[in-house]
């Protein structure tokens, strides 16, 4: 019953006017990196609290505190329970990834209940006890939220196909692997390394200062050649 509640809410809410613009994307990291996440998750997924214990932590500590890539986190609600969720998350419109967090690493706290009106009281009760002080009613409530978080679910799932959280995406291309520290890294190390390729025959080309159809190495190898002969 839940799921086709939500299922009525998102076709309705992809009719609505979006206010995107007026909601600010919940992101961690260097905003000119050249390396971008993007987590479709959904607050109620335990594979993605499991996410935000054991693989954010590092991911944090060696990509986006040192400034080589940003995660933005999008919603892709699974229920009432994670949508009303995203939308507490979004609510003090700053970015600021700290309500998210408490919710994802406190999950079992506050993900219980048979019905929606007890789910929310839990959710309620978590946020009062953790210490954030917002306007709950309001926030539920909030019709620009709700398209922002809506337009993520429907976006996830049109450009990426997405069916499932949590999903990684990474530079716009999905991330296939089982989702731990070691297979991401190894796929941030794979991008950030063709970053650094990239920047290094830039900076031939512009050094050298010609115009090619050929890629910068090709040329210099070219120009070599040419010197030897």
């Amino acid at each position: 019953m839940r799921k086709i509640i939500l299922l009525v809410i998102i076709v309705l809410g992809s009719f609505s006017n979006l206010n995107a613009e007026e909601i600010k994307r919940i992101t961690v990291g260097n905003k000119d990196a050249k390396i971008t996440i993007i987590a479709f998750e959904s607050l109620t997924c335990s594979h993605c609290a499991n996410f935000h214990k054991n693989v954010y932590p590092e991911l944090k500590k060696e990509y986006l505190d040192t400034g080589l890539a940003k995660i933005e986190f999008r919603h892709f609600p699974l229920d009432i329970a994670a949508f009303n969720a995203s939308k507490v998350a979004q609510c003090n419109n700053d970015g600021n990834p700290d309500i998210l967090e408490s919710l994802y690493t406190n999950q079992q706290k506050w993900v219980k209940g048979s019905s929606v009106e007890e789910a929310n009281k839990n959710l309620q009760m978590f946020l009062k006890n953790e210490g954030f002080s917002i306007d709950f009613e309001s926030c539920v409530n909030n019709k620009n939220i709700e398209d922002f978080v809506l337009n993520d679910r429907i976006e996830g799932a049109k450009n990426f196909k997405i069916s499932s959280t949590p999903t990684i995406i990474i530079n716009n291309k999905k991330f296939e692997k089982k989702l731990n520290y070691k297979n991401l890294k190894k796929a941030l190390e794979k991008r950030n390394n063709k970053q650094i390729i990239t920047h290094m025959d830039s900076k031939i080309f512009n050094d050298w200062g010609f115009v090619s159809e050929e890629p910068p190495y090709q040329q210099l190898t070219l120009i070599l050649e040419e010197e030897k002969q």
